[in-house]
C-alpha cells in the first residue's frame, strides 16, 4: 500500500474508532504527560503543543496544571470530544484545537511555543521521512530552550515484525499501522539537541514496549 493510501486509511480507522469509542483511553492523564508536566514546568514552560491529542486526556491535563495549550489532531471527531470536556471542566479558555495532519507543517509560528508532546504520534504510519520532517518543524516552533517529550513504539515490542508489514519498520496488526523505531532513529532525531532521557516503559495490557524521549533545544 502507497504511502498516501496507508495514511488515508489510518485517518479513516481513527476517526470511526473515535466516534464509536469516545473515550476509549480514559480520562485519567498517560504516566508520560504527567512525567512532561513536571519536565515543562522546570524548564519555566507556559505553552504548549500536543500533536496527536485524540479525545484530550492529556491536553486537558497539561491545561488543569495550569498550561496554555493548542491540541492538534487529524481527527475532528476526536478534537471535538475534547472541546466539549474542556468546557465541563472549565478549562476551556486555556485550550484551543486544530485539525492537523502531521505531514504538514505545524500551524505555529517560528519560537512560538515553550514545549511540546507526543504520545504516541511519531509511530503512527509516517516515514522516516516523514518523521525526520516533523521534527525538523518542531525545532522550528520551539523557542530556545524549548522541550520536546514524545514517546514511540520500538522494535522490542511484542508487535514488531507481526500482522502486514508496509516497509519501513510499519508494521499493521488489528488495523492500526505502527512505526517501530529502532535506537538509531532516536539518536538521529536529536542530533543538534540535547538529548536528556530515553526512558523504557510499557503500557497497556500487551504489554506496549515504548520509549519516553526528552529532548531540548539549546538556549
Amino acid at each position: 500500500m502507497a504511502g498516501h493510501e496507508l495514511a488515508a486509511a489510518q485517518r479513516e480507522h481513527w476517526e470511526q474508532t473515535y466516534g464509536e469509542h469516545p473515550s476509549m483511553y480514559g480520562e485519567e492523564p498517560s504516566e508520560p504527560a504527567v512525567h512532561a508536566a513536571r519536565v515543562f514546568r522546570s524548564a519555566r514552560a507556559r505553552q504548549v503543543l500536543e500533536l496527536g491529542a485524540g479525545h484530550g486526556r492529556d491536553a486537558l491535563y497539561f491545561a488543569r496544571e495550569g498550561f496554555t495549550v493548542q491540541a492538534t489532531d487529524f481527527s475532528p471527531v476526536g478534537l471535538e470530544q475534547l472541546r466539549e470536556t474542556a468546557d465541563a471542566q472549565g478549562v476551556s479558555g486555556q485550550v484551543t484545537t486544530a485539525v492537523h495532519d502531521v505531514r504538514e507543517p505545524l500551524p505555529s509560528a517560528d519560537g512560538s511555543v515553550d514545549a511540546v508532546f507526543a504520545h504516541m504520534l511519531l509511530c503512527m504510519a509516517l516515514s522516516t521521512e516523514e518523521i525526520q520532517a516533523l521534527v525538523t518543524e518542531v525545532r522550528r516552533v520551539l523557542r530556545p530552550g524549548g522541550v520536546f517529550v514524545y514517546t514511540v513504539r520500538h522494535t522490542g515490542d511484542a508487535h514488531y515484525g507481526v500482522g502486514t508489514g508496509h516497509g519501513d519498520d510499519i508494521w499493521e496488526h488489528g488495523g492500526f499501522a505502527v512505526h517501530f523505531f529502532p535506537r538509531d532513529l532516536v539518536d538521529a532525531l536529536a542530533d543538534d539537541w540535547q538529548l536528556q532521557e530515553v526512558h523504557p516503559f510499557e503500557e497497556g495490557g500487551l504489554p506496549r514496549r515504548l520509549w519516553r524521549v526528552t529532548q531540548a533545544l539549546p538556549r
